[in-house]
């Protein structure tokens, strides 16, 4: 179907629904449009109905019978990635992969949280647990089935993920310190809890896996909200889960299985009943910021796949990807297909080169100022420009709902709105006399509103430089503090409301006229800033007036400062301490944002305008030659990049086809310690084995090393001695000595009776000492009678 960006103030007879996920990797030739440009616009006009028809029926006879393709609950342990499925899921595009944003070419806003979709079969409701906005039906027909399906069956995805959930629970039973979970070698997460997670699948449902266990860590982060009592617990299960996920990905050796199986398949689970939109690994990392996950090196190397363009979708099936066809092609003419402006890199480079465009304007603007008021060219492009992005960000609206709004939707919108009010504004003075002091007064604010706006112009340039590693690094940094500050803008705007009420109502009271509002407000924005002015408040109500300024001024410039400062320290630490991980998270959510939702056709503003124009005009022709004209026009618009894009990807063919001789992979690099890695034979040469006894094994403790090396010598120890015994046994038997079981019995049974001839001879002398006693006290008796006597 072909892409549109229609915005909300075309009629609505114009409307175009937009394909999902629709990477035009098309079965032709690429269209050398700077050889062919009249050619084509002559054949859009000339061709007959005939020629047409047959284009038409080729085109059937090329694409594979989907109807014929197997079932899903036949797939192997890998998967054929350029497989294509017939759709038979009632849901539209998945988690993330908003076909409604399908017209936009600006990816620079896009959430990562977006749930949105087309509309839904009649006969299907919704899931209750994803709530999703729909785009409003298509006025015009469909080319293409805007409905994805699972690679694997919904209900056996989700007893794959019980089974993990399962195995999280026994291998985590406590709460535990997350250094014990994360550190190399854990004693938690060890090969044995790997390998039974990688068993989880069974032979035919494998590649599942690690999305089961991203999805496993979303339940554990839901648990620990819901169970607060048992956060830690979960929250430590919930690392456990990305840390497996980590392992699984790196431990593969398939590349191919790993990026088009593993990665990008699209797999759903069961809720309420329903099967969930289905998603990909890289888009569940992505929205639920599993850092663990994008640092590792396989998804890195998927990642990079996609932004230069090396990964396209499938033009029949979207929620297919397979490599781009001329990746190894060395022509020149090849690369300068205009589809190729839709790899995320060079979609990034053309938005940076817009940006700066934009900012030359406005400071052309700026710095020549028009004293009549009059509109000069480069004031006319500058506003057909902010017309082009306001469009963009209405469509983006439009199609997806509030749930594309963020920090920069409100930074554009400001900035947009104080460039559309400078235009008002010199409209409604050119309304009025040259000669007019109400001219001059219109220009002169329009020109006041256009510098205000400065900052801003040059602050938007941050938004296309993320992709660079300084830049990122530092926007996630402001990213964190600004979420971090929430909480001390929430205090403070209570303690200003309730203080400013209090002023207020001290002013009521004087002379029943709130004329000092003004005043009260200035000196408590003074406070706020550091600068308190305490001249003035002795006037209100004395002495009620000056303590209340006194315990503001303490609360906010002591109290709530301090804590601020305490948030942004430590938010600063905790990026610092994972800046690495966080980049690559915020890299993929960059390339995401331009793979989640590519148009057919790519007009990046201000040259959305431009395909409002020639939809509206030509929204009744063939796609065939509405798709000839748009690569035309592409080509047109994009030629400087597309020299550039052909230049660059002219030398990486070669690349590529070096390292592929070498065996190596397609975006291997020689480094200087590899150079003379042929001239060296480790293994010859003895070396390894030097190296291999002199290595410490960090898979188990030294301690624990020690200790099982002493028990294993006295169980040889204690065998030496049965040994012994035996032999003793042995040679006293041919003496003619009374037999005995071994050395140690004996030993045993004499020290048994030594014990016993021990005892007898202490109760005897006990008996002869109670004897004694007993004689000594008769005599004692008879003795004492005697003298009675």
């Amino acid at each position: 179907m072909r892409a549109s960006k229609l915005s909300s103030f075309l009629l609505p007879a114009f409307a175009f629904s937009s394909a999902p996920l629709t990477q035009k990797n098309r079965k032709r030739e690429p269209v050398h449009w700077l050889l062919s440009i009249v050619p084509a616009l002559l054949e859009i006009d000339n061709d007959d109905d005939d020629e047409d028809e047959d284009d038409n029926d080729a085109v059937a006879a090329e694409r594979p019978n989907r109807s014929k393709l197997p079932d899903n609950s036949s797939l192997g342990p890998r998967p054929d990635p350029n497989r294509t499925r017939q759709s038979q899921s009632p849901w539209p595009t998945s988690t993330g992969s908003p076909a409604c944003l399908a017209g936009t070419g600006t990816r620079d806003i896009i959430t990562t949280s977006t749930r949105i979709g087309s509309a839904t079969t009649a006969d299907a409701p919704a899931p209750i647990a994803y709530k999703r906005v729909y785009c409003p039906e298509p006025v015009l027909p469909q080319y293409r089935s805007e409905h994805l399906e699972s690679a694997i069956p919904a209900p056996e995805v989700t007893k794959i993920a019980l089974k993990l959930r399962h195995l999280i629970e026994l291998a985590v039973p406590c709460e535990l310190d997350e250094d014990e979970i994360t550190k190399a070698h854990s004693k938690i997460i060890t090969t044995k809890v790997i390998k039974a997670a990688k068993e989880a699948g069974g032979s035919h449902y494998g590649s599942c896996v690690v999305f089961c266990l991203i999805v496993c860590k979303r339940w554990f982060k839901h648990q620990a909200l819901v169970e607060l009592w048992d956060a830690d617990l979960h929250r430590v299960r919930a690392v456990a889960c990305e840390v497996i996920a980590k392992q699984i990905i790196e431990t593969e050796e398939d590349l191919q299985y790993l990026m088009h199986s593993v990665l990008l398949r699209r797999y759903s689970i069961l809720i309420d009943g329903e099967s969930t939109p289905p998603a990909n690994v890289i888009e569940k990392a992505v929205d639920l910021h599993a850092v663990r996950v994008i640092g590792s090196s396989g998804y890195q190397k998927c990642i990079s796949y996609l932004w230069k363009g090396w990964l396209v979708q499938d033009e029949d099936d979207p929620a297919v990807f397979v490599d781009y066809k001329d990746k190894t092609n060395p022509s020149f003419l090849v690369h300068m297909d205009p589809d190729r402006i839709r790899a995320p890199m060079y979609q990034n480079a053309t938005q940076v080169l817009i940006s700066l465009v934009y900012i030359g304007l406005y400071t052309a603007v700026i710095n020549s100022v028009n004293a009549k008021g009059e509109l000069d060219t480069a004031e006319v492009v500058l506003y057909i420009f902010t017309f082009g992005f306001i469009c963009e960000e209405v469509t983006k609206f439009w199609k997806a709902g509030y749930h594309i709004l963020g920090f920069w939707n409100a930074f554009n919108g400001v900035l947009y709105s104080f460039i559309s009010l400078s235009l008002i504004l010199r409209i409604i003075g050119l309304t009025h006399g040259e000669s007019e002091e109400a001219r001059r007064y219109y220009s002169e604010l329009s020109y006041n509103f256009l510098a205000f706006s400065a900052p801003m112009i040059w602050s938007r340039l941050l938004l296309y430089l993320d992709s660079f590693r300084f830049f990122g690094a530092m926007l996630v940094v402001l990213k964190v503090m600004m979420k971090e500050s929430i909480i001390f803008f929430a205090l403070l705007a209570v303690l200003i409301i309730g203080f400013l009420q209090a002023f207020v109502g001290l002013d009521l009271a004087d002379d029943l006229v709130a004329d000092d509002i003004l005043f009260i407000i200035s000196a408590m924005a003074n406070a706020i800033m550091q600068s308190p002015d305490f001249d003035g408040f002795d006037r209100f109500s004395p002495p009620f007036g000056i303590i209340l300024y006194y315990c503001f001024t303490f609360i906010v410039m002591v109290v709530l400062l301090n804590i601020l400062i305490a948030l942004y320290n430590s938010a600063y630490e905790d990026i610092y301490d994972n800046a690495n991980d966080e980049y690559l998270a915020l890299f993929a959510q960059k390339t995401m944002q331009f793979v989640r939702a590519p148009d057919e056709n790519v007009y990046i503003p201000p040259f959305n305008l431009i395909e409002m124009v020639v939809i509206a005009l030509f929204w009744w022709m063939e796609k065939s030659k509405f798709e000839r004209m748009s690569d035309i026009i592409m080509g047109i618009l994009y030629s400087p990049v597309l020299v550039v894009a052909a230049v660059f990807e002219t030398q990486s063919a070669a690349e590529i086809r070096s390292n592929r001789a070498r065996g190596e992979e397609d975006d291997d690099t020689i480094e200087e310690w590899e150079q003379m890695m042929d001239q060296v034979d480790f293994e010859s040469d003895g070396w390894n084995k030097v190296c291999m006894t002199a290595k410490t094994n960090l898979d188990t403790d030294p301690t624990i090393a020690e200790v099982q090396k002493l028990r294993s010598e006295v169980e040889e120890l204690k065998k030496m001695l049965v040994d012994i015994s035996k032999a003793v046994v042995a040679s006293g038997d041919k003496a003619g000595k009374a037999p005995a079981a071994d050395l140690i019995d004996l030993g045993e049974a004499a020290e048994g009776s030594s014990k016993k001839k021990k005892n007898k001879n202490k109760k005897g002398k006990k008996n002869k000492k109670d004897k004694q006693a007993a004689g000594d006290g008769q005599a004692t008796g008879g003795s004492s009678s005697s003298d009675e006597e």
